[in-house]
């Protein structure tokens, strides 16, 4: 159970930065649109969602063969491994797709692998059961299973959300692309739930984004003989600033920072913008998601807000860099700052950039 291809799903336009990640992880991937590929087991799997910051979910492909028609395609589903993923004991769903294919009916697709399933292991069914992917594509069947269950941008720590959050794999691709690497302090001036802050402290602490979750592949049949990563210990140090105007948002990432095991690396007070000052510590990065006319508001009430920010950004932080995310190109600029734009990334039906800037 060693040589199957494993499917890394991320964000479109995150591709570069997963692939470098899971290479520094020490897999051997090669960038695939929409994601990375490697081939591995359940050892990996199990490491692949428990330690990447970047990757939405992990798919491991199971089977794929050429089917003409449904007797077909019933025949070749039975010859497949299904006893060493699937228990009896646990249900699974079936999901399928068929484009450009003689095979056209996804339901009765779907119903041969159902069928199949429950012959072979005697699994039951369910809505909320393990998520088993028929695709049919130019005759070609492909079987998938989520080994994931729920997005991996849910860390299993942040019950406050707040207004428009930012997901968790969206602000660690985005701190890679700073080139993060744990060793710089951040500050959030609105940080709203905390989540750069978190996702930068978690790095700094050396803590697997999934420590603190349950997955999918824990219900696979071979994941009794998988142990638990020992958690890394590094010492804290207080070099994460969030500063929020809303003091129910200070709250908030307050108790999400504990929950995380992070209350001790993480400093929120509550304050606008104007009242803003550098810490007293070597530069480091600013990081800031602000309201966006597409997320909150009327774009137009928002110029001064950016024009704001990058007044005392420019008087405040010499020496810090700035990654602003945003959708409108013209209201990075109304910060006065000078920030490059990075590709596009879409979000919650958005399209939106990180905007950074070379050391003020």
């Amino acid at each position: 159970m060693d040589d199957y291809t494993i499917f890394m799903a991320c964000l479109p336009g995150f591709e570069p930065l997963l692939l470098a990640e899971t290479q520094e992880l020490g897999f051997d991937t090669s960038a695939l649109p929409g994601g990375v590929e490697f081939t591995g087991g359940m050892a990996e799997i199990a490491r692949a969602n428990r330690e990447s910051r970047l990757a939405s979910r992990v798919l491991v492909r199971i089977g794929e063969f050429r089917a003409l028609h449904l007797a077909q395609l019933d025949k070749r589903l039975r010859k497949l491994p299904w006893s060493d993923w699937l228990r009896a004991d646990v249900p699974v769903r079936v999901e399928a797709s068929c484009t450009r294919s003689r095979i056209y009916h996804q339901k009765a697709a779907a119903q041969r692998v159902e069928r199949a399933i429950t012959d072979i292991v005697g699994a039951p069914l369910a809505t909320d059961g393990l998520r088993m992917m028929l695709r049919i594509d130019d005759d070609l069947a492909t079987i998938s299973m989520d080994t994931s269950g729920e997005g991996l941008h849910k860390r299993g720590f942040k019950q406050f959300t707040g207004k428009a959050p930012l997901r968790e794999t969206m602000a660690a691709g985005f701190m890679r692309q700073m080139g993060y690497d744990g060793s710089q302090p951040v500050l959030d001036p609105m940080c709203g739930s905390g989540t750069f802050l978190l996702e930068a402290a978690e790095i700094a602490a050396g803590l697997a984004p999934g420590r603190g979750r349950d997955f999918a592949f824990e219900q696979f049949a071979g994941a009794a003989k998988l142990h638990p990563v020992p958690p890394v210990s590094r010492t804290p140090e207080l070099r994460y600033f969030g500063y929020d105007r809303d003091q129910g948002a200070i709250h908030g990432a307050r108790a999400n920072a504990e929950r995380a095991g992070l209350g001790d690396w993480c400093q929120f007070t509550c304050q606008p913008i104007s009242a803003l000052t550098r810490p007293d510590m070597t530069p480091g990065l600013v990081m800031v998601n602000p309201p966006y006319g597409g997320r909150i508001g009327n774009i137009g009430q928002l110029y001064g807000l950016y024009a704001s920010l990058g007044k005392v950004l420019a008087e405040q932080f010499q020496g810090w860099r700035v990654g602003l995310v945003t959708t409108e190109t013209k209201l990075a600029h109304a910060t006065g700052l000078k920030l490059e734009a990075g590709p596009v990334i879409p979000h919650g039906g958005l399209k939106v950039r990180l905007f950074q800037s070379a050391p003020l």
